[in-house]
């Protein structure tokens, strides 16, 4: 919502919403733009109004009441998003993990080369005059994303998540189908995913991946401490050796599906190549920082392959240095059906701390807990409240790595305060 807020508001409309009064990462971009955010409060409604409403929230919200009453343009997120593409070559995002990561990618290769228009799941968004592209991130949450007919898609994976409103992975594989056949030139699948390779459409699939058989293949991986670096092959031409300051199989992996497609939109090679080495990443996917001996480290991850990328990139970089997991479980039919996933992923760290279950406005409860998943891994750490974080500081010169969904940022940012005033002179 914050990033269509932003592309609106530099497409030239007067632009304000309403939310929560909790301070939210995504919100700072809005305060710069000098978007106003109200408190929720049904008189925020007015004439003259079109209203986007958040799919976090439900028709009987009392601003979305007032609105049908008083006979305002409402529209869903998804629906606008379906609407705001039209025009451009569109690029859609999908899969269970990684779209954030790949459509910031995506959009930081494309925007250095021409004109585009840009809506990422961190809460960035773009608009520039007289844009080629627009990248947007597609969001299959209860098929959110066929709500869009974009010209092309990147598919990343498919896994069962979101254990809420999907009944299983054929549910899941059921919606990417219908996505694919609302794709208009082209489809990039990571060949490696049983269920993506299992997918037909109208227009052309090309694999992207490791594996003799991909359409674009990555060849003389490299990996080191400061990234990674690969040639691409495509069928059997040589497009060229690739560098990027990124950690982690899956950043090779993203970064091969954003060179498949702009391969087929005609964008150069060497400026493909010279914007990947500026990227720096996108809000809490793996964004780190230094403070006193301590590597923290913040990111996303609130799903055990999510959990498993990011360990990868960290022991990537760090190969030398304790990792330390701090995991916030989010929802609890998540954290049920993939507890032993969990743990599994999890016992990859030397030492994992787990915090209180976050719930959701849609699931405050569950017969489920945080010891149920500490109990199940293993090595050693323990459970871990924003009211005491002290175990953490028997760390000297590691990673800690925050990982979650929710409000794992106090967590975080206790922890950072307090090691500033313990050691303020330690480098």
């Amino acid at each position: 919502m914050s990033a269509m807020a932003l592309i609106l508001h530099d497409q030239g409309y007067q632009v304000q919403g309403s939310d929560i009064d909790q301070y939210t990462f995504t919100q700072r971009g809005l305060e710069q733009a000098g978007i106003k955010i109200l408190p929720f409060d049904p008189d925020n409604i007015h004439a003259g109004l079109t209203i986007v409403a958040g799919n976090a929230f439900k028709d009987d919200h009392p601003e979305i009441t007032r609105a049908r009453e008083m006979g305002l343009t409402v529209y869903r997120y998804h629906q606008l998003l379906g609407e705001m593409i039209k025009g451009y070559t569109s690029i859609g995002i999908a899969g269970a993990h990684g779209k954030t990561s790949t459509t910031g990618l995506l959009a930081h290769v494309l925007s250095g080369i021409s004109a585009t228009d840009y809506l990422i799941g961190d809460g960035t968004g773009k608009g520039v005059p007289d844009a080629r592209f627009f990248v947007y991130e597609a969001d299959e949450y209860r098929r959110h994303f066929l709500a869009t007919s974009p010209d092309y898609a990147i598919m990343t994976n498919i896994d069962f998540d979101h254990p809420d409103y999907y009944t299983g992975i054929e549910d899941v594989t059921d919606a990417f189908q219908t996505f694919a056949n609302q794709v208009q030139k082209g489809i990039f699948v990571w060949g490696d995913d049983p269920n993506l390779t299992k997918l037909t459409a109208n227009v052309p699939i090309y694999s992207y991946g490791t594996s003799e058989s991909d359409d674009f293949r990555a060849v003389d991986i490299k990996r080191t401490t400061e990234g990674s670096s690969f040639d691409v092959m495509h069928k059997d031409q040589n497009l060229g050796n690739f560098k990027i300051p990124l950690f982690g199989e899956h950043n090779i992996l993203n970064s091969l599906a954003v060179i498949a497609v702009s391969y087929f939109e005609d964008v150069n090679l060497a400026e493909i190549r010279r914007e990947l080495m500026t990227f720096k990443g996108v809000k809490r996917r793996f964004a780190q920082r230094k403070v006193a001996d301590m590597i923290i480290i913040d990111d996303y991850a609130h799903h055990p392959s999510e959990i498993n990328a990011t360990l990868d990139a960290a022991r990537q970089e760090y190969p030398n240095k304790e990792i330390v997991a701090v995991f916030q479980p989010h929802t609890f039919s998540r954290t049920i059906a993939y507890l032993d996933d969990f743990a599994k992923s999890l016992s990859k760290a030397d030492k994992v701390y787990v915090t209180k279950i976050y719930g959701s406005p849609r699931e405050k409860s569950g017969n489920v807990s945080s010891q149920d998943l500490f109990d199940k891994i293993t090595k050693d750490g323990g459970l871990i409240q924003a009211e005491n974080v002290s175990p953490l500081l028997d760390y000297q010169n590691a990673v800690i790595i925050f990982m979650g969904a929710g409000d794992i940022q106090k967590y975080e940012k206790i922890y950072e305060n307090l090691l500033n005033d313990l050691r303020p002179n330690v480098n």
